[in-house]
């Protein structure tokens, strides 16, 4: 099933932006006419946003902000509310692609394959299990925070990096909902959350 809008064809990419990304992402090819990514994703998302430049460079701009090396919070608790948030939300795409980060990271096979069900798991730490815990809150209560899980959370990470983590957490939010509404990548079937698959390959179902 194709997105919901038109995607951008390369001789349509006029915004240097537009060029540079399908350049590096497509290796050259069209990616309406070719796609697919080297992470195995279809890729697309970018050439649905490519439809307006300057949203894609907002977008990407978000990107770059959360993996700069200036960020305070723990790059694997960021990738565990980042895959969290695509499970609460229901999104195999944000949820795919942060199990695939946090495999890159070398974390364990069996932390990663209980993102889904963490409360019932044994295997993560007190401060996985709060940012966990935060995360479901920011997606299932629409951030009502309970202040003791909160004061955990702070006493834990500190303010900047607390804040880091709420910021980039909801910013994965919105990108799951998008993909959801515009059926892109692997979000282009509305099923129900339950249905979400971890894939011990990262690769999205």
């Amino acid at each position: 099933m194709a997105p919901r809008l038109r995607q951008v064809p390369r001789a349509e990419a006029e915004a240097p932006l537009v060029r540079l990304l399908y350049d590096h992402l497509f290796d050259g090819r069209d990616p309406v006419a070719e796609p697919g990514t080297a992470d195995g994703t279809s890729g697309d998302w970018w050439t649905v946003f490519a439809l307006v430049p300057d949203v894609l460079d907002h977008a990407v701009k978000g990107f770059g902000l959360y993996l700069s090396p200036d960020r305070k919070l723990d790059p694997r608790l960021r990738e565990l509310a980042q895959a969290r948030v695509g499970w609460a939300s229901g999104s195999r795409f944000v949820f795919s692609q942060h199990c695939r980060a946090l495999r890159s990271m070398g974390t364990p096979e069996e932390l990663i394959d209980a993102v889904a069900h963490w409360p019932a798991s044994t295997v993560f730490e007190e401060t996985e299990r709060l940012v966990l815990a935060y995360a479901d809150c920011l997606v299932l209560d629409r951030g009502r925070v309970p202040d003791g899980l909160f004061a955990a959370l702070r006493d834990r990470l500190g303010d900047e990096a607390l804040l880091e983590l709420t910021y980039v957490a909801t910013m994965y939010l919105q990108h799951a909902v998008m993909s959801r509404a515009l059926r892109t990548e692997s979000d282009d079937r509305p099923e129900p959350v339950t249905e979400l698959i971890v894939d011990a390959t990262g690769t999205p179902p």
